[in-house]
């Protein structure tokens, strides 16, 4: 593999992201932009996730804005596995292996890439959630199972659960009624 790009459409809301996974020499790159409506609010993300080749999250930063409002987050996770939100320790997600953007179905891939689950087999992953629109990180508790060869089940701590059409890299194809890939390449 070395570069794909997908573009969702938002379903439940006004909203288009684009996406490009890289691979590099220490692993992968996650880059996009989100572009959506938040409290009748335009709103413009840009991330970029940076994995280890194992599908470790080792850093991650966004940036844009909301309103009028201005974003710069950046993630860090060290060896030791402590995490880092804009250079101060977030000592509730030590230990996470995937950072989840709340507003992105992109970092669904990070797990599906990282379990690499056999059909029928499901695993709890507890994720570093980098929550929407107060940009916080906080642990959250998720499961994924594999219902197919390209199908997932994804079930959140929150009582959210959507089925997933994933391609053959684990880019989301479909997320429930919530996302819908465009195009990809």
């Amino acid at each position: 593999m070395a570069t794909r790009a997908i573009l969702w459409q938002r379903l439940d809301l006004p909203g288009h992201e684009a996406a490009q996974l890289v691979e590099t020499d220490a692993g992968h790159r996650l880059a996009g932009t989100a572009v959506f409506v938040h409290d009748a609010q335009p709103c413009r993300l840009d991330y970029v996730v940076t994995c280890d080749v194992r599908w470790r999250t080792v850093a991650a930063r966004v940036s844009g804005w909301v309103g009028g409002t201005g974003v710069d987050v950046a993630i860090a996770v060290d060896p030791q596995g402590r995490w880092w939100l804009n250079e101060r320790e977030c000592a509730v997600v030590a230990g996470c292996f995937d950072v989840d953007l709340n507003f992105s179905p992109s970092t669904n891939l990070l797990p599906i890439r990282r379990l690499s689950l056999p059909i029928g087999e499901a695993a709890d992953v507890r994720a570093a959630w980098l929550r929407f629109p107060s940009f916080a990180l906080e642990p959250f508790d998720q499961t994924y199972r594999r219902r197919g060869p390209a199908a997932y089940r994804y079930e959140s701590a929150t009582g959210f659960s959507a089925d997933l059409d994933v391609d053959d890299v684990g880019f989301v194809l479909r997320y429930g009624d919530v996302w819908r890939a465009e195009a990809t390449g």
